[in-house]
């Protein structure tokens, strides 16, 4: 045993050669290794090639003409016609506001109406009269003249006395003052029924009372707020019966679905070469599968911040540039086939290159 134990040390020791593999597997393994950074490489510069001519931007929303209605006149509601988001057309009815207060206000114009007419009579008749008193002071002051004179030549001649002279002369200033009065009625008579230049041939009282019942008719016509444009009702359901709707206030708003737009914030930096009509396309969040077409339709005329309430102040010393974002209103060329709601989130492609 122990002349067999070299001998089999020596056949285990043997080392084994392996078997190198073909030479075109080992090429095309090194080839392989070498292609798929070389596609890599080529797939990104294609890409960047293929969309440099695009803009993209995700900070872009749905907008609709939204049309706050409030009432020209105060009053209590006495009947709501519409509920939250309900659709309308033009004229349709939303609310009503009592109308029995102007009601009334129409017949108080009518009695101030009435009144000034009746005043316009008594005038034209005290125009009259006062014609008649100048008419007999005129007829007055003749025949005083006429004796005053007599008692002056029977005063020449000795047949009369001082006193009855002065009498007369008395009694012709008297009537020449009935006159003065009777003429002074007249022009007071002629002046209260004068009429103004603005209302020719219109008593200024009366013409008050018309325009008095022509604003309370106005306000009655406006006791029924009806939609100035169709849409959406929205904020709908803070109108109560019974409750006081003051006038001016925002009673609630309309969404015109009918017009929609797309504005996209794009940053300063992608304005180099955007221009207006400029084909976009549109993706929205809320239907993934709706693919719109648009067009640039005009470009903001400053940066968001510079319509902002507070813009902002750059002037101190920690100062830090940030990217400017500049609104680009989008308009929509095709029809969508999913309703489109004000603020809905909208993906922006814009083709720079036409």
């Amino acid at each position: 045993m122990a002349d067999r134990d070299p001998q089999i040390s020596m056949e285990t020791s043997t080392p084994v050669l392996e078997a190198k593999p073909p030479l075109g597997r080992r090429i095309r393994k090194y080839a392989l290794m070498l292609l798929i950074p070389l596609m890599l490489i080529g797939g990104v510069s294609y890409y960047y090639a293929a969309n440099e001519h695009f803009v993209t931007t995700d900070n872009a929303y749905v907008q609709q003409d939204k049309v706050s209605v409030s009432s020209e006149v105060s009053g209590r509601i006495v009947e709501v016609a519409v509920a939250e988001n309900q659709p309308v057309k033009a004229g349709d009815l939303l609310f009503r506001l009592d109308p029995e207060p102007f009601r009334i206000a129409i017949a108080q114009a009518d009695a101030s109406i009435a009144a000034a007419q009746a005043k316009v009579v008594g005038l034209e008749a005290a125009y009259d009269v006062s014609d008649v008193d100048i008419a007999s002071a005129s007829e007055g002051v003749a025949f005083f003249e006429r004796e005053y004179r007599r008692q002056a030549e029977l005063m020449r001649s000795g047949f009369t006395t001082k006193a009855r002279l002065d009498a007369t002369k008395h009694a012709v200033d008297d009537a020449r003052g009935k006159l003065a009065n009777a003429q002074s009625d007249v022009v007071k008579a002629r002046a209260a029924l004068a009429t103004g230049a603005a209302a020719s041939g219109v008593n200024p009282g009366v013409l008050a009372g018309q325009v008095q019942k022509r604003k309370a008719i106005y306000d009655l016509s406006r006791t029924e707020l009806r939609a100035p444009v169709g849409g959406r009702v929205s904020q709908a359901d803070r109108l109560l019966v019974g409750q006081m709707l003051t006038q001016s206030l925002p009673a609630l708003s309309i969404v015109a679905s009918e017009r929609s737009w797309i504005e996209a914030n794009f940053k300063e930096t992608d304005l180099a070469k955007m221009q207006v009509g400029q084909p976009a396309e549109l993706r929205f969040d809320a239907y993934p599968d709706m693919k719109l077409k648009g067009h640039v339709s005009s470009i903001g005329a400053g940066t968001g911040s510079e319509f902002s309430v507070l813009p902002a102040q750059n002037a101190n010393g920690n100062w830090v540039k940030v990217t400017q974002r500049v609104p680009v209103r989008i308009a929509i060329d095709d029809k969508p086939s999913r309703p489109l709601l004000a603020g809905l989130s909208t993906r922006v492609r814009i083709d720079t290159s036409r």
